[in-house]
């Protein structure tokens, strides 16, 4: 039998009027997914580190204070990221089942509560922001640093989850090409803000940190437009009336998604802020080195979070067609990249770690730290990969809470404790260490939850059903 002998013939030419990725060619549906999302996750993550950049030109000061804002936005990305991958695997599997209307009763709902979930984060981040990074163990000489960029940043984070929202409907139709599109926006009004609102232009007195989260702003809001101009003028829609093809079951379904997919996605960046914690104590250059080497990571790992957001819709979109010969395909084949991919990358980033380190910052301290990082944690991120594309996997198929299951193992079971059991004795080194066993012994126990799942569960269910 072969791997798509689960599909049914006399269904498949009506499904595939609705949803673009159950037929065709699984190798030529991930490159053409997954290209346009790197494209558009590489921009987006550039942002980072334009933003290191400029910020690094205000002094060590600066760069330390971003250092630990940069896990708690990114923490809050994620969660961004939780309610795309939400939408997106809702929408998939109901497009998959060639039920158009119900698609588009998900996608309004699902913009609804991104609204409202945008609203409630952005005023309990605006009340707690500074608690918060008194927890961090950030120094009292930077939080008036920290506090001028998260103020705005918090009022207008609804902006950014609105913007996810959009992608996420995009990215359930297999549009991701639309969803390039999304991030590219964001990314250039940000580069084109940042030298301006940080540090002036024009006869005009930059901003100083809280530049960045101006540009940043910017950015969403420009972004956000365009998604739900195109999510609109999609097949899919965007109306208050497509409400009525949603109900209860359906907002259930969409919570049972994307609240562990919002909390999966967060858990790696609330890790990162507790390892941030524990370099405070190895001083001020560690943790710049360490931010420093954040951002440079986010911009290596982009081909592997392209796949991990292309994965989702292929595979959701087919596990509703019940395609699951080609879902198990598109796993096998994203698994092989990861190694691959990361392995290479992580090669390529130790040979000329000190060279990278010079881009961001002059001071001797911070490049030591940030090559150090560079010598121990890249040679973990074939691991990470498998961890994130195996997360987008799961949330499509509707086992988002494995999917948070195993990214908290990671972190809560791995790298807290390691970090903590050898700091004493290995200093700034155990934390990198921390990081590298996370994403290799995460990435094999969620390879083992992928295969669980999308081949021998599956396996077994045929199994039953053919006795």
């Amino acid at each position: 039998m072969s791997d798509t002998a689960d599909e049914t013939a006399s269904s498949e030419p009506r499904r595939a009027q609705k949803a673009r990725l159950v037929t065709g060619s699984i190798p030529r549906l991930m490159v053409t997914q997954t290209a346009p999302l790197i494209v558009g996750v590489a921009a987006i993550m550039s942002v980072g580190i334009i933003d290191a950049y400029f910020i690094g030109q205000l002094g060590a000061d600066a760069l330390a204070a971003v250092a630990f804002i940069f896990p708690v936005t990114t923490a809050l990305s994620s969660l961004g990221v939780g309610v795309m991958a939400g939408i997106s695997s809702v929408v998939s599997r109901a497009l998959g089942k060639g039920n158009m209307d119900h698609a588009r009763g998900l996608a309004a709902m699902g913009i609804g509560v991104a609204a409202g979930l945008g609203l409630v984060l952005a005023a309990a981040l605006f009340i707690w922001r500074l608690p918060l990074f008194e927890l961090m163990q950030a120094q009292d000489t930077l939080l008036p640093l920290i506090d001028a960029y998260m103020r705005p940043y918090a009022m207008f984070y609804p902006l950014q989850l609105l913007m996810m929202g959009a992608n996420g409907a995009l990215r359930g139709q297999g549009l991701a090409r639309h969803s390039m599109a999304i991030l590219i926006t964001f990314a250039v009004v940000n580069w084109l803000l940042d030298p301006v609102l940080i540090n002036g232009a024009f006869g005009m007195a930059g901003f100083g940190i809280a530049g960045a989260a101006y540009a940043s702003i910017g950015g969403f809001a420009s972004a956000m437009a365009m998604g739900l101009v195109l999510l609109a003028r999609s097949r899919v829609g965007l109306s208050v009336s497509a409400l009525r093809h949603a109900g209860l079951g359906d907002a259930l379904a969409l919570a049972r998604v994307t609240g562990p997919a919002a909390f999966s996605n967060s858990i790696n960046p609330i890790g990162l802020s507790v390892l941030t914690g524990f370099l405070a104590a190895e001083g001020q250059a560690a943790v710049a080195g360490f931010g420093a080497a954040g951002r440079l990571q986010s911009f290596a790992v982009v081909p592997l979070l392209g796949l991990s957001g292309a994965i989702g819709a292929i595979v959701g979109q087919n596990w509703g067609a019940g395609c699951h010969g080609r879902v198990r395909h598109a796993a096998m084949l994203a698994a092989g990249f990861c190694v691959a991919y990361g392995t290479a990358v992580g090669l390529a980033l130790f040979l000329a770690r000190g060279a990278l380190a010079r881009l961001f910052t002059d001071d001797p301290a911070v490049i030591a730290a940030l090559t150090d990082y560079v010598e121990i944690g890249v040679w973990g991120y074939g691991g990470y990969g498998l961890l994130i594309a195996s997360n987008g996997a799961l949330n499509a198929v509707d086992h988002a809470g494995l999917a948070l299951l195993q990214s908290l193992l990671r972190v809560l079971a791995i790298m807290v404790p390691v970090a903590w059991i050898l700091q004493s004795a290995w200093g700034a080194d155990a934390v990198y260490t921390a990081e590298l066993a996370a994403n290799v012994v995460g990435g094999a126990i969620a390879a083992g939850a992928a295969y669980w799942v999308l081949v021998r569960k599956r396996r077994g269910a045929a199994g039953q059903s053919g006795s």
